[in-house]
């Protein structure tokens, strides 16, 4: 049985974000996620996920100033205390929402020190978030929706998760971005199914509702339960017509 949960950032933006976890329950979601909580107190989204019976099962740690064009400050070494901040805050939302995975950001850079400044970063990270009995994710993304990020390709990822050799690093497969990067998608899948902690979808290249893009995406979700992945998939789309109105791609499943 596939496993969805509700992009809180990318579905429900016709209600405010405190009140997209009632339109998430409402609509049928048992799980949420989102890229950033930083705007709203870790207690008060745990009130909101308590009182509408959801489970948390992904966000991202803090990336710099998104707003300013930040995409991740993980492998810029003069920001490092700047990154170990972000960090504590982001466990601390963790802690108090049950979340059990957190995606890392690598940011806008290139390099070997900017590589390496990653590593360093990642394992920081991973050493804080095992206390906690957290997961450390990086997701390789495609460079025409964040131009030069670092974390672009999956090969990398895959090195980087296997050099590391960390217990609670993994990856985050997300099958619009992999189409992007490099197709193969059901290739890519059956090869890293098995380092893969959480997976996201939207169709590609738009990123609209799935089973509506170049892919076929019913195929490849029947390949991720037949290849028995039991986590959830984070619906991370812009809806083409309304969030309810596009949900129906999933009762087709």
């Amino acid at each position: 049985m596939l496993n969805f949960a509700a992009n809180l950032t990318w579905l429900f933006q016709e209600w405010p974000f405190l009140d997209r976890f009632a339109a998430a329950a409402d609509a049928g979601f048992t799980a949420v996620e989102y890229l950033f909580p930083y705007d709203h107190p870790p207690e008060e989204i745990a009130r909101r996920l308590a009182r509408h019976n959801l489970k948390q099962v992904l966000f991202n740690l803090a990336p710099g100033n998104f707003a300013g064009g930040d995409r991740g400050i993980a492998t810029f070494p003069e920001r490092r205390d700047e990154f170990r901040a972000a960090i504590a805050t982001g466990l601390d939302y963790a802690r108090a929402t049950a979340t059990p995975c957190l995606h890392l950001m690598a940011g806008a850079a290139s390099g070997p020190e900017a590589l390496a400044c990653y590593r360093d970063s990642i394992k920081f990270t991973c050493e804080a978030a095992a206390k906690e009995g957290i997961d450390i994710l990086i997701e390789p993304i495609n460079t025409c929706d964040i131009p030069g990020y670092l974390m672009s390709d999956f090969g990398l990822a895959e090195r980087l998760i296997t050099e590391l050799a960390l217990p609670n690093f993994w990856l985050q497969f997300d099958i619009y971005h992999r189409q992007r990067l490099h197709g193969e998608v059901t290739k890519g899948l059956e090869a890293l199914l098995p380092i893969t902690r959480h997976m996201q979808i939207a169709s590609a290249p738009f990123r609209r509702e799935p089973t509506t893009g170049e892919l076929d995406d019913r195929h490849v979700l029947k390949l991720v339960e037949r290849l028995g992945y039991t986590g959830y998939i984070g619906c991370e789309y812009g809806p083409a017509n309304g969030t309810l109105a596009g949900l129906g791609w999933m009762q087709g499943l």
